[in-house]
């Protein structure tokens, strides 16, 4: 019992450290989970979530993109362990789930760029001027780093890269059962009316929360944590708790909500303010 508490607990990159295997039992876990569901699914007949559109249901994007970017908030959180011990990597697995990219990938490369901030050859997202060339620099990048982990884990060998590339699509594969559950649970209505919109715009605004919270707008690109609270800015740190209070986060990333970091860092002030 003591060794399955530890896995139900402990942090993914924790278990990476402990078994260079990790990642091919994780994405197998999930990718049987999927079969599973898949196939209880189509045995059981089961029916859409919505069968039949109705207008009305367009009021429930708004609350759709809400969750998932709120999903993104707790997997940083849990990332930090900032739930209770007991039920973080169970939030963390199921907020994973719903932004499709599982815990493990979220947590793995978040405590890289915690470790690297701003190195432009180690940080999984290192920031650049433009927000849609960082985009593509953090789509790009996160398998890239990913790699780059394993390596300083266990080496650089043409046997270490031929497993990262078994890894890759092992992960690849999962992902796509994760979308296949996802889209014959909630039917082809649910799924790209409000499933597809919401998890476009919760991943564009993660990416944008990365840009802006490490002073993309810098005109002497001062790529650094800085905290936000003006504007939409400040909306944010009310509907997320804190996240745009980011050089706080940097500094005590034990907090839930970094906006209430007693002797808090200061705000950086709009540009031209």
């Amino acid at each position: 019992m003591t060794a399955i508490a530890s896995t139900l607990t402990s942090l993914p990159f924790t278990q990476l450290r402990r078994n260079r295997y990790f990642y091919l039992y994780y994405d197998g876990f999930y990718a049987v989970l999927c079969v599973i569901a898949l196939a209880a699914m189509y045995f059981g007949h089961h029916a859409p979530l919505i069968e039949h559109w109705d207008a009305r249901f367009w009021l429930l994007l708004p609350l759709a993109m809400h969750a998932q970017i709120l999903c993104s908030v707790f997997i940083h959180n849990c990332t930090h362990t900032n739930f209770p011990r007991a039920i973080n990597r169970l939030v963390g697995e199921i907020c994973g789930v719903v932004v499709l990219t599982r815990f493990a990938s979220w947590e793995v490369i978040h405590q890289r760029h915690h470790r690297y901030s701003d190195d432009v050859e180690k940080d999984p997202h290192p920031v650049v001027s433009s927000y849609w060339a960082f985009t593509v620099k953090t789509i790009v990048g996160v398998e890239k780093q990913l790699q780059a982990i394993y390596f300083d884990l266990y080496g650089d060998t043409p046997a270490n890269r031929r497993y990262e590339q078994i890894r890759a699509y092992v992960s690849y594969a999962t992902n796509l059962l994760l979308v296949a559950t996802w889209y014959v649970f909630l039917g082809p209505l649910a799924f790209f009316c409000l499933f597809v919109p919401a998890s476009i715009v919760g991943f564009l605004h993660l990416v944008h929360f990365n840009w802006s919270t490490h002073n993309a707008v810098s005109p002497e690109h001062d790529f650094k944590p800085v905290n936000l609270n003006h504007g939409y800015y400040r909306i944010g740190n009310v509907l997320w708790h804190g996240i745009y209070m980011h050089a706080n986060h940097h500094k005590r990333s034990n907090l839930f909500n970094p906006a209430r970091m007693k002797d808090s860092l200061p705000i950086t002030p709009p540009l031209g303010g």
